[in-house]
């Protein structure tokens, strides 16, 4: 909060004074200026958590992860910020972590990773992704989160995207239900606000 501003004093033994007939100006009104300042502050307060509150509600929703087929970046009952509009102005990108409708019923949501793109060929040779002939490095999987699973070799449809979950031990995913069409997907993961320990940016 603003504080009053400092009054410095005249150096010792020196005054001002008004030339000769001079009339006197009124002293500043410190206390005036003080509530204004304090009232401008309050004002610019309200604008910017107005502004907060309708750029999350209009831009963001909040959403919390039930399950653990995201670990270890997102642990059940993390409570995050999914984007609802970035894909109208940008393309879903490949690992980007995506909140859809699932396939089998739109009434239930999912939280998946992007892997291969439309038109893309995968396949899954003992729990190691081939994208078009090369082998995808996977760090958010860590070692012990990895399977055995195979997938023959398929072509990603147009307006559709292979998902898995980073626990593949556990998770249902594309390999389960095929890949997920455009339609479905309506977020995109993008903060992690609580727990504090989980809080971050979704990788």
């Amino acid at each position: 909060m603003d504080s009053a501003p400092n009054q410095s004093k005249a150096p010792a033994g020196s005054v001002e004074s008004p030339s000769a007939g001079a009339p006197q100006e009124n002293p500043p009104r410190h206390g005036a200026q003080h509530e204004a300042r304090s009232w401008l502050w309050i004002r610019d307060l309200f604008i910017s958590a107005v502004a907060s509150v309708l750029m999350i509600t209009f831009l963001y929703q909040p959403v919390r992860v039930e399950g653990i087929s995201m670990l270890p970046r997102l642990e059940d009952r993390d409570r995050l910020f999914i984007n609802k509009f970035v894909y109208r102005f940008s393309s879903i990108e490949r690992d980007d972590v995506i909140v859809f409708r699932y396939p089998r019923d739109p009434e239930i949501s999912y939280i998946k990773r992007v892997i291969a793109l439309p038109g893309d060929r995968i396949r899954i040779d003992r729990g190691r992704v081939f994208l078009n002939d090369r082998f995808v490095n996977e760090p958010y999987v860590p070692q012990e989160f990895r399977d055995d699973r195979s997938m023959p070799e398929m072509v990603v449809p147009a307006n559709s995207y292979f998902v898995l979950g980073d626990h593949r031990n556990v998770a249902s995913d594309s390999r389960d239900f095929g890949p997920v069409e455009r339609s479905l997907i309506y977020g995109k993961a993008v903060f992690v606000y609580w727990p504090a320990q989980d809080l971050g940016v979704v990788h």
